[in-house]
């Protein structure tokens, strides 16, 4: 597989952006730099924004309160689709009206719950007909502990996400995903998953906000960029959160977004063609070669996105022709 291109904007060549939020929008409280602006541009040019999210921690309208605060523009609640509101549309479907359920998470899960007609309850002894976990700081051993029990009773098990990690302003934290492997590892089930890289937020997103040539924005190769391949959907991958540029160079194919940049400024961009001849590489004005097993930059080019797209393009093709991965010179994973 190689990089796509285009020879117009992202913004315009795609007519919905399905934004994930930690990483890519902000990170903690704060927005990522450049990120406002950027969309801001990016609904200029009529592009729809849809923010999707795995964590389940927070209530759609809670994140969308967030995002007008940052500035991020036109923000309904509606543009929120949260994986919580995909696994409650999930359990809905599947479980009769007004039943209980027992919940290991926090308000953002609770609400969609019980706005779907869900009773949502904490113990096995209140006859739930199903489990289902998503993310909150408050979580402890005991809330595990109860899940595990009901679904050793037989109970089906519903979980919102399976991140194994999660962005932070002070760095990279456990996620829903490593609460979910002690579950997994109590009890030997598996869950029904509602979050990336399933595709039932994809669809709740795209039945909510409209879009027929949706664009999947995110930094996770593992939820993001493998949930939009599995829905057969175009993705950019940008480098503020938690896949490094190595890790998409190192990226076997199935697994590989179609467009990288830095951050969101690259939906405002074209993205030409990689030209790959023997061991170089172009892009645009951007040229690099594979020297020693390492790709290195042609000294006196600034980072941009024709650069990143000229690196990994020729990590890929060396890959996909030998099977051997290269590693990205200095200048390129600064």
């Amino acid at each position: 597989m190689t990089l796509g291109s285009t020879t117009r904007s992202l913004s315009t060549s795609y007519d919905l952006a399905m934004l994930d939020l930690d990483g890519v929008v902000y990170r903690g409280a704060d927005a990522i730099a450049g990120a406002a602006e950027a969309l801001v541009a990016a609904r200029g040019e009529g592009l729809r924004l849809a923010y999707i999210t795995n964590n389940a921690s927070r209530t759609a309208d809670t994140v969308a309160q967030k995002l007008r605060d940052m500035r991020m523009p036109d923000v309904s609640d509606d543009d929120v689709v949260t994986s919580a509101q995909a696994v409650a549309h999930l359990m809905a479907d599947a479980l009769p009206a007004g039943a209980a359920v027992l919940v290991v998470g926090g308000e953002g899960l609770t609400v969609p719950l019980e706005q779907r007609g869900l009773r949502c309850v904490t113990s096995l002894d209140d006859g739930p007909v199903a489990v289902v976990q998503g993310f909150h700081a408050d979580i402890g051993w005991h809330d595990l502990a109860e899940a595990a029990y009901a679904i050793q009773s037989g109970l089906p098990w519903y979980a919102s996400n399976t991140d194994m990690t999660v962005p932070t302003a002070r760095g990279i934290a456990p996620g829903n995903g490593s609460l979910v492997q002690a579950v997994r590892t109590a009890t030997g089930a598996e869950p029904i998953v509602a979050g990336k890289p399933e595709r039932a937020l994809f669809d709740e997103t795209i039945a909510r906000v409209g879009g027929t040539h949706p664009l999947m924005v995110g930094d996770r190769l593992d939820t993001d960029i493998d949930g939009a391949i599995a829905a057969g959907i175009d993705s950019l991958a940008v480098l503020t959160g938690v896949s490094s540029l190595q890790e998409i160079a190192d990226a076997d194919p199935g697994h590989r977004p179609t467009f990288v940049s830095h951050d969101l400024r690259g939906l405002a961009e074209q993205h030409p063609e990689v030209m790959v001849e023997g061991g170089r590489a172009r892009c645009g004005d951007a040229s690099v070669e594979v020297r020693d097993g390492v790709v290195e930059v042609e000294e006196g080019q600034a980072s941009s996105t024709t650069l990143l797209r000229a690196a990994v393009g020729l990590a890929w093709h060396v890959h996909d022709r030998s099977a051997a991965r290269v590693r990205l010179g200095g200048t390129l994973v600064a």
